[in-house]
This record gives structure tokens, sequence and C-alpha cells, in this order.
């Protein structure tokens, strides 16, 4: 009676309870998102071997498209080569992994007519939509796009009492899958939207790159609540103009 009096009154927290038939394709692409960490660790420490032996910047894009007969021509070493090489080989395996997992997601789930929307968003594909959409479950438990920014770790959690910074909250609230897609969706607008890129270097130029990126994905979150809560398309006039 107690907690019913509670409810009645509206000071009742209430949880969410995710619903049990879609956690096994939530819990796969989670798997899929440790597996791309993994292979852009072996990304960048082959492009920190060719900087530091052989004074060359390669791009992401060519390390993913080296073979043991290209490896063998850069490092003539054979302690280098074999480094490298099998750094190429468990890269090339997980990207085999994640392809497997994207096709039988892909298979199983569909965008549901509420998330449609999210598909407009820049950034945002396939695979970044079915994470939004699986990570979220239903839009309408997030009352404010503030909730839903605080959720997806998007704002800071530092308390403040007249100018002053009073503590911190726990930076681990909210939900790290939610805040890897919209850094992911961030990091794609930099590279092929001019006006992102305009955005983006104002803001490095007064804090520095990862501040501005994480700017740029809390943007993108609470353009993505509007599209989701109210079932629209993104409009570009108001995000980064």
């Amino acid at each position: 009676m107690w907690l019913a009096n509670l409810l009645r009154l509206g000071v009742l927290p209430e949880g969410y309870i995710y619903p049990k038939q879609e956690r096994p394709i939530r819990d796969l692409l989670r798997k899929r998102l440790q597996l791309v960490r993994q292979r852009t660790s072996h990304i960048l420490s082959i492009q920190n071997i060719v900087s530091r032996t052989l004074g060359l910047r390669m791009r992401g894009n060519d390390v993913k498209r080296l073979d043991e007969h290209w490896v063998r021509d850069l490092f003539k070493e054979e302690h280098l080569f074999l480094a490298v090489n099998t750094s190429v080989g468990i890269m090339r395996y997980l990207g085999e992994r994640i392809k497997e997992i994207e096709k039988v997601v892909k298979q199983r789930v569909e965008l549901r007519k509420e998330f449609e929307g999210l598909l407009t968003l820049p950034g945002v594909g396939d695979i970044l939509g079915l994470t939004i959409m699986l990570e979220v479950g239903d839009i309408g438990r997030f009352a404010e796009v503030g909730n839903y920014s605080s959720y997806c770790r998007c704002v800071r959690s530092t308390r403040i009492s007249a100018g002053k910074t009073t503590g911190e909250g726990n930076r681990k609230n909210g939900n790290k899958y939610l805040s890897w897609a919209y850094v992911e969706a961030a990091n794609f607008v930099i590279r092929h939207y001019p006006v992102v890129q305009r955005y983006y270097q104002r803001k490095a130029a007064k804090t520095n790159g990862i501040v501005a990126i994480k700017a740029i994905s809390h943007k993108l979150a609470r353009a993505s609540y509007y599209i989701m809560r109210d079932q629209v398309v993104y409009d570009a006039n108001k995000l980064f103009h």
C-alpha cells in the first residue's frame, strides 16, 4: 500500500524492463561492438609500427587492405614482419566475424516505424540505427531530451552550486553502447559533412578534439531524440546552423 501510494503521488521512480525476446539480438550487436574495438586496436598498432619504423603515415582503410605479401614488402626484418602480420591476420578474422554478425542481425530484425527516421540522421546507417533502436527500447521512457542525453552519457555529471563545483555524479551511469554509437556517428559526419567540419574546428580550437567530438555526438543524440519521439526526419537547419 505504501508503494502504491507513492506511485499515485508520482514520486516513485519507475525502472524499465527491457523486453526479454529482444535481449539476444541486442546482445549480439553488443558483441559486434566488442569486436570492432578489438579490430581498431590492431589497426592502431599497425599504424604505430609503420610510423615508428618506416616514417610513413598509413590510413585506416589502407591498413584494412593489407595482406601477407604487402606486409612482407614493407618489413624485411623478420620480427617486425611477424608482429605486423599477426595483427593483420587477427584484424581480417575479426572483420569476417563482424560481417557475419551484421548479416544475421539484418536478417532477424528491422527498424520499427518509430525509428525509421534515424536513417536520415547523418552518420547513422543500418547497423547504428538498429543499435540505437535496440538499446533505447521505448523512447517514451525519457520525459525530456535532457534525460535521453544523460542516458547516452553525452552530458557532464558535475554538480555546480553558485558557480562552484560541489561534486560529480557517477560517470558510468547511462548506456555506454549508445554513447559509442553517437561518437561513431560524430566521427563519420566530421569526415563527410563540411558544415560539421567547420563546427568541429571551431570547437576544437577552443577546447580539444575529444571535447569537440563529444559535443557533436551530443547534438546528434538530441536530434535523434526528437526524430524518435515525434517521428520526423532530420532537419540540418536545426542542428549545426
